[in-house]
């Protein structure tokens, strides 16, 4: 086993310009009220490597807390880098399997077009591939189908009792699988959107 590097979770400011795929004018927050967390996560090569999320200011506290409990367990993610590296393409992003959150868009769902809570910098999504949205009979990423069989427990899944779940339950985040219709099973928020 490889030796244990303390966990460590940096937050700074960020611009505008920092965010140039993922925030534009009209978004329902402003560059002011995000934040960067820098943090070390275990991968799925069983080693240390450090991550960046951009949330909003509000809750990096949470984040950091819930990541350095995942850490403390070395429950892997994948990868975990701001969806600009992605242009802002959520797609792009969950078929890289990349653990992410903020990113000005819209929700993926039915219905009229309503802000994401990704929008607000309230939601992570974490490891998609392994951990799939189920929209329409549609699964996001398409890579994520053999993961659907949610009984058949694969490393970096998030499923009821788990690592992943039970850390975000902890500081009272909502997890996306519970959805009846259209369980998101990467999906984590503060609000429960």
């Amino acid at each position: 086993m490889v030796p244990a590097i303390p966990f460590s979770a940096t937050v700074s400011p960020v611009t505008a310009t920092q965010l140039h795929w993922s925030y534009r004018p009209g978004c329902p927050v402003v560059p002011a009220q995000l934040r960067r967390v820098r943090l070390r996560y275990w991968g799925f090569d069983g080693r240390s490597h450090t991550g960046a999320l951009v949330v909003n200011e509000s809750v990096t506290g949470s984040v950091v807390a819930v990541f350095r409990r995942l850490y403390g367990e070395r429950f892997p993610i994948r990868r975990m880098v701001p969806i600009d590296a992605y242009h802002g393409s959520d797609d792009r992003s969950m078929a890289a399997d990349n653990t992410s959150a903020f990113n000005c868009r819209y929700a993926v769902a039915p219905g009229p077009k309503q802000w994401s809570v990704h929008a607000y910098g309230e939601a992570v999504d974490v490891n998609p591939v392994e951990n799939p949205y189920l929209e329409g009979g549609k699964v996001l990423p398409a890579a994520g189908k053999p993961y659907l069989a949610r009984s058949h427990v694969r490393p970096g899944m998030a499923v009821p009792g788990g690592q992943l779940v039970q850390a975000f339950a902890l500081v009272g985040w909502q997890w996306g699988g519970r959805w009846t219709g259209s369980p998101d099973y990467q999906h984590f928020s503060s609000t429960g959107g």
